[in-house]
């Protein structure tokens, strides 16, 4: 069985994105970069909300990665070898290989492919990890605090949903950023 693992880049505040909906402060250098190739690893499906897979679909295409250091290159091939499941009403098609289309998040599906998998599954796109929360199906947090406070923007936790965690791992990256690993203990 898989454990759905919720995994981003957060600011000090606790947004995914500033109130313009952006994220470049959350850019990896090449040892944070290394780590979430590491963690990537070990995923065998990512589900995403619409707007997630729209932003990462970019590592499909080999365009923009030649000139690009090595562990950047190297996500990219993990990334396409990952399932990925992105949750939309509005989108007719995907781009991207080993991709389909759920048309609404349904609890009881996700925690069949849980059930399933051989490996874990990733949770990524700040509206369907709520859901995901508000359902009990995330088993754990991978988050990486950045150290930036935005002051505002789209959250990274959900609002309204108690959960427990308990810290299984942590570290501090060259450039600042901390690395947050917590088991949820009290899923519902």
């Amino acid at each position: 069985m898989g454990k759905l693992i919720y995994a981003a880049n957060i600011s000090l505040d606790g947004f995914l994105e500033d109130e313009t909906g952006a994220f470049d402060w959350s850019v990896p250098d090449e040892e944070v970069h290394a780590f979430w190739n590491e963690h990537e690893r070990h995923i065998g499906t990512s589900l995403y909300g619409r707007r997630m897979y729209e932003t990462m679909r970019v590592w499909e295409s080999d365009d923009w990665l030649n000139d690009e250091p090595a562990v950047v290159r190297q996500y990219a091939g993990i990334w396409r070898d990952a399932d990925k499941v992105v949750y939309s009403a509005s989108l007719n098609d995907v781009s991207t290989a080993r991709t389909r289309i759920e048309r609404r998040f349904d609890p009881e599906a996700v925690r069949q492919l849980k059930e399933a998998s051989g490996a874990d599954l990733s949770i990524g796109g700040a509206g369907i990890a709520a859901e995901a929360f508000r359902h009990g199906l995330v088993d754990e947090c991978v988050l990486l605090l950045c150290p930036v406070l935005v002051g505002g923007g789209k959250p990274a936790l959900p609002r309204g949903v108690r959960r427990d965690l308990e810290l299984l791992e942590h570290r501090r990256f060259d450039n600042g950023v901390i690395y947050l690993h917590h088991a949820v203990r009290n899923p519902a």
